[in-house]
């Protein structure tokens, strides 16, 4: 829980638009072609800033995925606090390979002609 308010904290504060305060992506830097992951950074930043259209126009998949995110680390954390088992598994397997399809469809229209809307 710690952790992930660091990590958000440490995103609102040192901003990720700005040249050198972060990497620039391997994938990008190799192929020209955005990941899934493009954009996040700015997305968490803007989030964490409450600009939730400039969040969405950065990276959709991302603002979508953010509750679905929260919502299996409330579960955890509630089980831990309550001192109850927690899952081995995240979901059923279908939904995580539910999840990878969407990954992997994301990734591939946002590099086309007609999916650039969904390029950060």
């Amino acid at each position: 829980m710690v952790l992930t308010a660091g990590v958000v904290g440490y995103l609102a504060a040192v901003n990720p638009n700005e040249q050198g305060n972060y990497p620039t992506c391997p994938f990008l830097a190799l192929t020209g072609y955005q990941c899934p992951g493009c954009g996040a950074l700015r997305t968490v930043h803007a989030v964490a800033h409450g600009q939730l259209g400039e969040a969405v126009a950065l990276n959709v998949f991302t603002v979508t995925m953010l509750p679905v995110l929260a919502f299996f680390w409330v579960r955890w954390a509630v089980a831990r606090a309550r001192d109850r088992p927690t899952r081995t598994k995240a979901a059923d397997p279908r939904l995580i390979w539910a999840f990878f399809a969407m990954v992997i469809v994301f990734w591939v229209v946002r590099n086309l002609p007609f999916g650039a809307v969904l390029a950060a």
